[in-house]
């Protein structure tokens, strides 16, 4: 019997509330810990959630890039075809796993206590990438505010910040429309407003001086960080209310780029230099890996962001069909920014007299330099500009509200006796924290640490965390349990397909992906300068240390554990006691009587006490029951 239930030491029950969730085993609780938890509030939170969480701002300034430097129209092929195997079925299986429990990325692994560790990675993960995101939205504020204004401050060289060698290439065509020769030996004002205004670059020698700080950009990512805490603030209630603006608004704001984009002379010059294929590239397996990786990080899947907000939804919702929205619907949102990116920039091309390939960039260089200059070229270039920035802006902020949710939602899972009631409070020191950890991105030199944080962070560690994931779920846990909870959940099994994918092809494409990171490793760079050895492997250090936190958790789960090694491993590996469905009526089949103080002597009576009578998804029930009655008389 165990003591804490009896009543007889009360001082041992206060020392059993310190425990987290994960720790606990069975215990009768008083505190109705799913209804506690907040759910959405309205029925498209959920969807405009995820939506703005993938399409952010990989979709604007590298899906374009990717596309016409890997085949233009032929890179869709493999594009779409990744997709199927490797998106859509590791975004469903993310969703399915936050909904059927209703937690967290860490309290998630009651599925299986051994690879808890995993949870831990994807925390490290979406902390570090935090951290250097909102630096990105306080470059976005930063060129928002100096787009009001008349007359844009990067449109023209005489500017202190400018050197003999800028040059304001528009209308420096001569008679005969040639540029002039020395062109490629100058430097544009959008170039050096960036680099020697905004990031005062040269105040760094490199990475390891980062000079002073900025005030400019410490005030701007203060101002970031205050917005996302604001939204934030009473979790998925309030957030989930914020997303029906940052969610939907880019996409009249990218509609109106597009309509004045391909109005422009010259567009089409850059549509077709954007969608042109070029199916021999098809036959490069550099080509194939590109559009994984395109797919991979621009769903967000392993960030803990898709678990996070499906945690929040009610035990029926329809994610089945919210993952093909979700998904295809990013898919789509690339696909048009690209027309919109290469029609204006096929309109620069024309004007500058250079083909398009010497004005298309990615990343940065795009959003911060080459989309600034192009739109000086336009009349109401100001309007443009503010239009242009502002969705950056939204799209920025959808993705690190999921970041900041993921932490918070994980971390109070685990201690909800002491922080889900302060949650406002704990959030903001959240915030605060990596306002003060990204201090070191306003610097001088902050660009050098915000590329090292970009290439390592979520780089092979996140792809490691995504197999385990996968793994533990399929082949620990088990195909055929999982597909009867989701059976249990949605009313029907998941087909052939996702069964593959999830047994053999994601995780082989994955995998794949993984070696090739590995073989087809360069040192990071920015512009001309190489990375110091140290600052290389900080990086690499900061990639295996996610990697590390994997058989960490393991170690620890089998520390807990008596017995041999084999029975702590066999131990760790099965489900809590009271893994499943957070609410008792949810609770049928062979989770029945496991949650902590369930009185359910038998399937379905909650439900029916509850309800009055059976439902569809009470039908289901009895069938699942039944199934699990039959392999257990078959095993007999």
């Amino acid at each position: 019997m165990n003591p804490l239930q009896s009543g007889h030491l009360p001082f041992g029950h206060i020392i059993y509330l310190l425990m987290t969730p994960s720790d606990q085993g069975d215990v009768d609780l008083d505190m109705d810990f799913a209804a506690d938890r907040g759910n959405w509030t309205g029925k498209l939170d959920f969807l405009l959630s995820c939506i703005g969480y993938c399409v952010g701002l990989g979709n604007v300034w590298r899906f374009p890039y990717r596309a016409y430097t890997n085949g233009g129209g032929a890179f869709l092929v493999p594009y779409f075809l990744m997709l199927a195997i490797c998106g859509i079925p590791l975004f469903f299986l993310e969703l399915s796993l936050g909904q059927f429990s209703s937690l967290g990325p860490l309290a998630v692994w009651k599925i299986s206590p051994l690879f808890k560790g995993a949870g831990a990675a994807m925390l490290l993960i979406v902390g570090l990438v935090a951290i250097y995101y909102n630096m990105i939205i306080a470059y976005v504020l930063f060129y928002l505010f100096a787009s009001l204004t008349s007359d844009l401050p990067w449109e023209h060289c005489g500017n202190w910040w400018n050197t003999e060698l800028c040059l304001e290439h528009r209308g420096s065509k001569d008679g005969n429309g040639a540029l002039p020769l020395n062109l490629t030996y100058t430097v544009s004002p959008s170039e050096e407003y960036w680099s020697r205004y905004v990031l005062h670059i040269q105040g760094s020698q490199g990475i390891g001086s980062p000079g002073e700080i900025r005030w400019n950009l410490c005030l701007c990512l203060l101002l970031a960080w205050v917005i996302v805490f604001l939204c934030i603030l009473k979790g998925v209630k309030s957030s989930g209310k914020v997303v029906y603006f940052t969610a939907t608004f880019p996409y009249l704001i990218l509609l109106m780029l597009l309509v004045r984009g391909v109005t422009l002379p010259g567009a089409w010059k850059g549509i077709q230099f954007y969608l042109t294929p070029q199916f021999h590239h098809l036959l490069s397996s550099k080509v194939w890996i590109e559009a994984a990786l395109q797919i991979f990080y621009s769903l967000g899947v392993g960030f803990g962001g898709l678990l996070t907000f499906a945690s929040y939804n009610t035990f029926h919702q329809n994610i089945y069909r919210d993952t093909f929205i979700v998904t295809l619907g990013n898919a789509i949102t690339s696909i048009l920014a690209g027309f919109a990116i290469f029609s204006v920039l096929g309109y620069m091309s024309q004007e500058l007299g250079v083909p398009v390939d010497q004005v298309a960039k990615a990343g940065p260089g795009l959003a911060f330099v080459v989309y600034p200059q192009a739109m000086t070229m336009l009349p109401l270039s100001p309007f443009w500009s503010f239009l242009f920035f502002f969705m950056l802006l939204t799209l920025g902020l959808d993705s690190q509200f999921a970041f900041l949710e993921t932490i918070v939602t994980a971390v109070t899972d685990e201690f909800p006796y002491y922080l889900r009631p302060k949650k406002a409070v704990f959030s903001g020191l959240i915030c605060m924290a990596m306002y003060l950890m990204g201090l070191i991105l306003t610097t001088d030199g902050g660009m050098y640490w915000l590329v090292l944080l970009d290439d390592y962070s979520a780089s092979f560690g996140l792809m490691v965390v995504v197999i385990t994931t996968c793994l533990a779920v399929t082949r620990v846990y088990g195909i055929q349990r999982f597909c009867r909870d989701i059976h249990m959940m949605l009313g029907f099994k998941p087909g052939f397909y996702f069964r593959a994918c999830w047994l053999f092809l994601s995780p082989a494409t994955l995998l794949a992906l993984l070696v090739y990171s590995i073989v087809k490793y360069q040192p990071s760079e920015y512009g001309s300068y190489r990375f110091p050895p140290w600052a290389e492997l900080l990086g690499i250090l900061m990639g295996l240390l996610s990697c590390l936190m994997i058989p960490a958790g393991m170690l620890v789960a089998v520390l807990r554990e008596e017995g041999s090694l084999w029975e702590r491993l066999q131990q760790a590996s099965r489900p809590a006691m009271d893994w499943g469905p957070s609410l008792e009526e949810n609770r049928t089949g062979m989770y029945v009587a496991t949650l902590a103080g369930s009185q359910s002597p038998k399937p379905l009576m909650v439900h029916m006490r509850k309800y009055g009578g059976i439902t569809s998804f009470e039908n289901t029930a009895i069938e699942v029951d039944r199934e699990i009655a039959e392999e257990e008389e078959s095993m007999m």
